[in-house]
């Protein structure tokens, strides 16, 4: 009987798992709907690139640090525990592929390839899975402390800060060290469009996260026992509150109107399990004004040029998620409890440290040693080392 049920809860997170999975083919459709055309190549295939250094990073580096997990028996013994530890890796690992899935958005249309991808194995092997460990394994005594002061631990069921907060807020030194793209702010302090190449490609990247999003909320119960019809209900109204609040500020523009279901599901994660219904509404609401406010005022009035809105998204929202949850998660306010806004704060706070100076310290190395700003001929070409190339003399081959 245990073993029937290790199965079934191995089958629910592998379902979890490929639902995530999925989502990077979102990341890479929303970059490439966003980017200019020439640079659409290299969106691409750098989700895809990012996503196998990832798991190579955290199955040998990350996944340990974070859990004390190693899978480096014969593959009898790992087949023996019925799967479900290593489904469990697969699903967790989802999740740490985000970090430069997130990042990659911010980044786009002007940094070297190959700098990002030892970025990317520095991230998710080392500086993920270092927050990870502490807020979902009680590492470091963190939590324990939390709980002895403040009652409660660090909250943060499905990752707006462990994933979404630590992977905007690390995105944030790479933009500013990588600077605009050539011709976005002239010198006379105006401000070049360049607008989305294809809108159908943006939202179609969003629709695929935003249906992944429920596995990534849902699943995050990791048993079939745990889960809770009340994460599907909350998530889905963050989702509603951040699109017509992102809508209405954003005065349709479709741009905006797609991000904002992003933002009200990246607020959510973290109280999914604890909110009422209308507690999600309002987080997710809040979320959208976030993402439309900040990211015009990085983009018009900072002139930070974050081509996709990623520290705005995922690094703004994602920390308003993890306060939110101490606050809608009161039972005052609707929620279940067992919650406390101090914890919130400071465990957010922590993430946020971790990633904005751990990103500083990555990609500042990078720019000093390698370099990860292309070429200005690249640049102006979209070409990005060879996968441009490749692609450009494939067509030339196939065309009639």
């Amino acid at each position: 009987m245990e073993a029937v049920k290790s199965g079934i809860d191995a089958l629910f997170v592998l379902l979890g798992a490929i639902l995530i999975l999925a989502m990077h083919a979102g990341f890479a459709f929303l970059e490439l709907g966003t980017v200019r055309k020439k640079n659409q190549v290299n969106a691409l295939v750098k989700i895809l690139v990012d996503f196998a250094i990832s798991t190579i990073a955290y199955f040998f580096v990350g996944y340990g640090i974070a859990y004390g997990v190693h899978f480096f028996a014969d593959a009898g013994t790992l087949a023996a525990k019925n799967g479900f530890e290593l489904v469990k890796f697969f699903f967790l690992l989802t999740f740490a592929a985000a970090i430069p899935a997130i990042i990659s958005g911010g980044i786009a249309e002007r940094a070297k390839f190959y700098p990002q991808l030892m970025a990317t194995a520095l991230l998710v092997g080392l500086v993920y899975p270092f927050f990870e460990g502490i807020a979902w394994n009680h590492r470091l005594g963190i939590q324990s402390w939390l709980t002895s002061v403040f009652g409660e631990p660090f909250h943060d069921f499905a990752g707006s800060v462990v994933v979404h907060a630590v992977g905007g807020w690390a995105a944030l030194p790479a933009v500013l060290l990588l600077g605009a793209r050539r011709g976005r702010y002239t010198k006379d302090g105006a401000i070049a469009a360049h607008p989305p190449s294809n809108i159908p490609f943006l939202a179609l990247g969003a629709w695929i996260l935003t249906v992944g999003w429920f596995g990534f909320n849902v699943m995050s119960a990791q048993t079939l026992e745990k889960m809770n019809g009340l994460v599907a209900l909350n998530s889905l109204m963050a989702m509603v509150g951040g699109t017509l609040i992102a809508l209405l500020l954003g005065k349709n523009d479709p741009g905006f109107a797609y991000n904002g279901p992003l933002a009200g599901l990246v607020a959510v994660c973290a109280g999914s399990d604890l909110m009422h219904p209308l507690g999600a509404l309002w987080t997710g609401a809040i979320a959208g004004a976030i993402f439309v406010w900040m990211f015009t005022l990085t983009q018009n009035k900072w002139k930070i040029d974050d081509v996709l809105g990623v520290w705005p998204l995922h690094g703004l929202c994602g920390t308003w998620g993890g306060i939110a949850a101490g606050i809608f998660g009161q039972k005052a306010l609707g929620g279940i409890g067992g919650v406390s806004i101090m914890s919130q704060l400071i465990g957010t706070f922590i993430g946020v440290f971790i990633a904005f100076t751990a990103g500083f310290a990555i990609y500042g190395l990078l720019k000093k040693t390698v370099g990860i700003r292309l070429d200005p001929e690249q640049e102006f070409d979209g070409a990005d080392l060879s996968i441009h190339r490749i692609s450009a003399t494939a067509e030339r081959e196939t065309s009639w």
